[in-house]
């Protein structure tokens, strides 16, 4: 199951469109809750005139049995105190779907980075300890930085370490209640600010086409990702037409 957080600028929402659009996923139904604020909106992977008037809503399921893969995408917020709750429906929801590993991508604020998230790379990832016992040796292989913890007490206590992910959502709440409940989960998520967030969406579908191989590429670019039509309504005269 891949799915996004609503964090800051979008851009695992962004960056899970790109998946859905490039691979053709099939919408096979949605995921009804009463978190996340209503929503009807057209079509947003509409390829002709003929499929642009159908409906989509806050929640829904794709699907690309080939790959095993099945999409998850929220295009809304959630409802205040609603957070706690959605977690509890979605991983209970995993369970019973039998959904073998569960990757969320995420995005937190880039400005409240501590000195050590500042170098390297702005892309991170987390796995719980189901995970890591799996994959935690390819990340290795592939160079990964894991998300660092932060001082619980900066100035203070700098030796009390905790998971500190400011704009993220219910990134930190959905990983902790998968840590618990032994579910494996991993986060990948990128350093970023409100603003365009059309290049830190490609970057964060890059770094997880480097783990998951969605599509064959040699070097990662932008190019091989197929735009949602919906996307010029948002970021129209900011894409080069050629991404169209």
């Amino acid at each position: 199951l891949l799915q996004p957080a609503v964090s800051v600028g979008n851009v695992g929402q962004l960056a899970t469109d790109l998946v859905i659009s490039t691979l053709d996923m099939t919408k096979v139904g949605y995921f009804y809750t009463d978190c996340l604020v209503p929503m009807v909106g057209n079509n947003p992977y509409a390829t002709a005139e003929e499929n642009a008037m159908e409906l989509s809503i806050n929640a829904e399921v794709y699907s690309l049995p080939s790959k095993k893969l099945v999409v998850l995408q929220i295009r809304s917020p959630f409802i205040k105190n609603k957070y706690r709750p959605f977690c509890q429906t979605l991983l209970s929801w995993v369970k019973s779907s039998k959904c073998a590993r569960v990757i969320l991508l995420s995005s937190s604020h880039a400005y409240q980075r501590d000195d050590e998230q500042l170098l390297g790379t702005p892309l991170r990832y987390l796995l719980t300890p189901e995970l890591e016992k799996a994959v935690g040796g390819l990340m290795q292989e592939l160079n990964w930085k894991e998300m660092e913890k932060v001082a619980a007490y900066p100035g203070i206590n700098d030796t009390e370490k905790i998971l500190h992910i400011p704009g993220g959502g219910i990134t930190k709440l959905l990983f902790t209640e998968s840590c618990s409940k032994g579910i494996q989960m991993a986060v990948l998520l990128k350093f970023c600010s409100e603003g365009d967030n059309i290049p830190d969406a490609f970057a964060l579908v890059n770094y997880l086409n480097e783990w998951l191989q969605l599509i064959k590429s040699e070097v990662n670019t932008s190019s091989q990702w197929k735009i949602p039509s919906s996307w010029r309504l948002l970021f129209g005269s900011g894409l080069p037409p050629a991404l169209f």
